[in-house]
């Protein structure tokens, strides 16, 4: 069995996965108009770390002179808070990193602001953020559009397959910048209001930054209950086009037939989707549930919470799943007013209790890509 013994969420919603938690149960988000942000000429709403915040945990567990970027220090302070309560020693050579992200230290592109020009590239954030902990094994980094974090944790699994490794940290993290949000802005992908998943009136996507990690162990043994184990994940890439999967959610049903293999829709709690608002995901998605035969089960989006966290949110997403079903509740989908996907599912409105044991993430992205996980509540 492959289980998670640890996790934190940094965001602007808090800096544990509880915190984080506890605000998306009572409809907290953080999300909001930023204006001359990155110095960008149009307004976007977006969520947004506070610097100084961040800084002054980061503080606390850096003792040294070097200097870190935001995504270095967002990626260190959750692996950091994920290990206090697992015993892990992260130096451990049987211990491996994944790093996902999209975007990494993209920024410095712009402006290197007194930063070596290696510091740009993935393979070096990636390096330090490994010796922080003293950690030596080569990192894996995966940086494969939206799906990163879930293709992240398929790796995982692959990763703990070996008889080397006993433990895999997973971290997703992505900063916003000038570059991330222009890109965005010039697809006209960005609402200016608080997005609306599956919503009929839906206009568009709100953007996010966050740091998430999931400590990974294998075992023989009995687990506690209402521990979460990391059953499967299945992959499909449609190759449909450089910005976006299959219009008929054929990849993405794919993914989750490979995924669903062992299960039937019934057992499954609940869905946690991509749901960036957008009209062309929400309604490919709506196609590839509903031809899954998903289309009853109750289905959420997180991104009205968070907006959308690019590389962190495969993770993020997981691990409030993961504290969803072990609270045995399946949670709503903010803003959403009224459904309006082109295949009608059950894209939830209200929080409600669920007692099923499985639950499972989807994610599609740029370039066709589509990723499934299956996840069991142990009890």
């Amino acid at each position: 069995m492959i289980y998670q013994v640890g996790h934190t969420i940094i965001s602007p919603l808090g800096f544990s996965s509880e915190e984080n938690y506890r605000a998306v149960k009572s409809g907290k988000t953080n999300i909001r108009l930023h204006e001359n942000e990155f110095g960008l000429p149009e307004a976007f709403m977006g969520s947004i770390i506070e610097n100084d915040l961040l800084d002054n945990e980061f503080s606390k567990i850096n003792h040294s002179n070097f200097r870190y970027t935001k995504f270095e220090k967002m990626a260190i302070l959750s692996i950091y808070n994920a290990l206090q309560t697992t015993g892990i020693q992260a130096n451990d050579h049987s211990v491996q990193f994944v790093l996902s992200t999209t975007k990494g230290n993209v920024h410095l592109l712009e402006n290197l602001d007194g930063f070596e020009s290696d510091r740009i590239h993935l393979w070096k954030s990636a390096q330090l953020i490994a010796e922080f902990f003293g950690n030596k094994n080569e990192v894996t980094i995966i940086s494969n559009a939206c799906i990163s974090g879930a293709a992240a944790q398929i790796t995982v699994l692959r990763l703990l397959q070996s008889e080397n490794i006993q433990t895999v940290i997973v971290v997703g993290a992505d900063m916003l910048s000038k570059f991330i949000v222009s890109g965005f802005q010039s697809f006209k992908a960005l609402a200016p209001e608080l997005c609306k998943p599956y919503d009929k009136n839906r206009v568009g996507l709100n953007l996010g930054e966050a740091a998430a990690t999931i400590i990974y162990s294998k075992t023989n043994d009995t687990v506690p209950a209402n521990s979460i184990e990391l059953v499967c994940g299945a992959m499909a890439n449609d190759a449909n086009h450089i910005s976006g999967p299959s219009r008929t959610g054929a990849g993405l049903y794919l993914a989750i037939k490979k995924a669903m293999q062992s299960i039937q829709p019934e057992q499954i709690a609940f869905v946690n989707a991509h749901g960036t608002a957008t009209a062309y995901n929400d309604d490919m998605e709506s196609l590839a549930l509903t031809s899954a035969g998903l289309q009853n089960r109750p289905v959420n989006s997180l991104k009205a919470y968070f907006g959308h966290t690019l590389g962190a949110a495969g993770v993020l997403e997981t691990i409030i799943s993961s504290l969803a079903i072990i609270d045995n509740t399946a949670l709503k989908t903010n803003n959403l007013q009224e459904r309006g996907t082109v295949a009608p599912i059950n894209s939830l409105m209200q929080n409600q209790t669920c007692t099923e044991d499985y639950f499972m993430k989807v994610l599609s992205g740029f370039g066709g890509s589509n990723a499934a996980l299956l996840f069991r509540k142990t009890r």
